[in-house]
């Protein structure tokens, strides 16, 4: 195995099941990202290129700098639902993606795209309403298609790690990483969270009772 390190392809990971993933669905990432000790969400890097929100599983790719050989790849093997989370090591200068693989995409009924790098063709993804695509930034400048890379694998993203079949959550603030082994645990105390939130902006009723309380502590000059 070792001699395949830097071009390999793991096929079998575990997803969370689709009625966990489904239960997630609505919740913002401020409030799931609240109840994992405001950790796992990516940084400011990470932001959305359509109003489409993201939700499932994540299938991960790592590639070079400016190359996609393995995004195409892993167009083919992953399955419906699948968010393709792609590691280009946060390089501006290529484009991992545009339109048409997002149409391909699309067609084999992923749950999306997440770049940790450049996409291009932003114009006709922002009016996607199905399909959610999250990158760093834009660049017109296509990449190359000679590899190597690694499908499967522990990448960066954001900021963060994310792990084969670790469930992500994003909408316009960006996007929370939930590690599958949490995600059943997590899933009553962030609806908790959201609903508590959306009782208080409804009746206006917003608790400030823990700012008098840190005032307490704080002589006024």
């Amino acid at each position: 195995m070792s001699r395949n390190i830097g071009c390999r392809i793991i096929q079998t990971i575990e997803r969370p099941s689709p009625e966990l993933i489904e239960a997630f669905r609505g919740i913002p990432s401020s409030n799931i990202g609240d109840q994992m000790g405001r950790f796992y969400c990516t940084n400011s890097s990470i932001r959305s290129f359509n109003a489409s929100p993201l939700l499932g599983p994540a299938y991960t790719v790592k590639v070079p700098q400016g190359d996609n050989l393995m995004v195409h790849i892993a167009l083919e093997l992953a399955q419906p639902g699948d968010i393709l989370v792609i590691d280009g090591e946060g390089d501006l200068s290529h484009a991992l993606l545009g339109e048409i693989m997002v149409t391909y995409a699309r067609q084999r009924k992923l749950g999306g795209m997440v770049v940790n790098g450049c996409i291009r063709d932003t114009e006709a993804i922002s009016q996607l309403t199905d399909f959610p695509v999250y990158a760093m930034g834009a660049t017109p400048q296509g990449p190359y298609k000679n590899g190597p890379g690694e499908i499967n694998v522990p990448v960066c993203c954001g900021g963060l790690a994310v792990l084969p079949g670790d469930l992500l959550v994003g909408d316009a603030d960006g996007v929370v990483v939930i590690r599958r082994e949490d995600a059943a645990s997590l899933v009553e105390v962030a609806h908790k969270k959201f609903d508590s939130e959306t009782q208080m902006l409804q009746t206006g009723r917003i608790n400030r009772g823990w700012v008098q309380e840190a005032l307490k502590g704080i002589p006024l000059m």
